[in-house]
């Protein structure tokens, strides 16, 4: 079996992201690298959306940008701008077309379904695939997007709707998500925060439909889905062990922010620190999530388990403050004045008291 310098477990967003940010400054022209990844083709399968706080490689692969956003619970909406900070949505099947087409190019970079098809003594490993510990206690950010197409314009494409409180709750935290890619297309999300014990909450479909017929108020003969992506995104960090020529990536290597569930730029950050190291590779610091936000987002989800009920206005109040620094704040980029403005806003006595749960 043939022997590569590199391997990469797992040839989803983090392991692509990895291998083409290498390719672009030339780090695998004299080395081979291996990708492992089972899937039988790349076709887009995902929406990937952030504030871009930072600049990425994949402007170009951007199905959409807002200035816009707005938050309601029942009875309240706040409209917010975020110009400075502009929220993109990227198109999977872009993102995988335009990284595939480079990496084709570099005779030094082969793709396997499997990693017994390859010697990896010698290699060093970059995994993507995250090591889960299954616990009733985890919570989950689990969700199912469709993208529907109206017959008539109905959408304001300019303002995109981040968090629609109202819905019903089941004791857990649910909320809809809804981005207008134009007109008479848009992307309607229903999202959970809770613990997944069982399936009770993943009535998706009749979520959906209740939706867009009772909130949207979109007859059922007037769209359809063109679109369907469903998922799952641990709040809980996987398994981590230190091991010799060996890197985790992605969520395995603990680029989800946990209060959020945001991990694409995140991925992107940790790309760009592996190729400014790696030519040392095998001796760089591991790079994590700053404490501080690992700390806040530790108590942040014990108020969250703890008080299901009082989360929607915890949103709410938190968006209350300037967009910039809630959007910095949630993108990992906030200084502590504006974390402070942050804290400010939460409910002081219900976060004091989950330091002790």
């Amino acid at each position: 079996m043939k022997e590569f310098d590199y391997v990469i477990i797992g040839g989803g967003c983090a392991g692509l992201s990895l291998a083409y940010e290498l390719e672009i400054h030339e780090k695998l022209n004299d080395k081979t690298l291996a990708i492992i990844e089972p899937r039988p083709e790349y076709k887009n399968d995902k929406t990937w959306s952030f504030w871009r706080v930072t600049s990425h490689n994949f402007d170009d692969c951007v199905k959409k940008s807002w200035n816009n956003f707005s938050i309601n619970v029942p009875g309240k909406t706040n409209y917010l701008e975020c110009k400075s900070f502009p929220y993109q949505s990227i198109h999977s099947g872009m993102f995988y077309e335009k990284i595939n087409n480079k990496l084709r190019e570099n005779k030094n970079i082969s793709f396997f379904k499997d990693i017994t098809e390859i010697n990896k003594k010698n290699s060093f490993i970059f995994n993507s695939v995250p090591e889960i510990k299954n616990s009733h206690q985890n919570l989950w950010q689990h969700f199912c997007g469709v993208e529907i197409e109206t017959k008539n314009n109905f959408f304001d494409e300019e303002i995109f709707n981040l968090m629609d409180f109202d819905c019903e709750q089941r004791e857990s935290v649910h909320f809809f998500y809804t981005l207008p890619y134009s007109k008479n297309k848009a992307l309607v999300e229903t999202t959970w925060l809770s613990k997944m014990n069982d399936n009770s909450q993943k009535d998706y479909d009749q979520q959906i439909k209740l939706y867009i017929e009772n909130h949207l108020k979109i007859k059922n003969k007037d769209y359809e889905i063109i679109y369907k992506e469903e998922g799952a995104i641990p709040l809980f960090y996987p398994l981590y062990k230190k091991e010799k020529n060996k890197i985790n990536i992605g969520t395995a290597g603990g680029m989800t922010r946990l209060s959020t569930g945001y991990t694409f730029l995140n991925i992107q950050d940790h790309c760009k620190f592996i190729r400014e190291n790696f030519e040392n590779i095998s001796n760089v610091s591991r790079f994590e999530i700053s404490k501080k936000y690992q700390f806040l987002d530790d108590i942040f989800l014990r108020v969250l388990n703890k008080h299901p009920e009082k989360m929607s206005d915890i949103f709410f109040n938190m968006f209350k403050t300037s967009p910039k620094t809630v959007i910095k704040f949630l993108s990992n980029k906030s200084n502590y004045l504006e974390d402070l403005n942050i804290i400010l806003r939460m409910p002081k006595w219900t976060f004091i008291k989950a330091l002790f749960y």
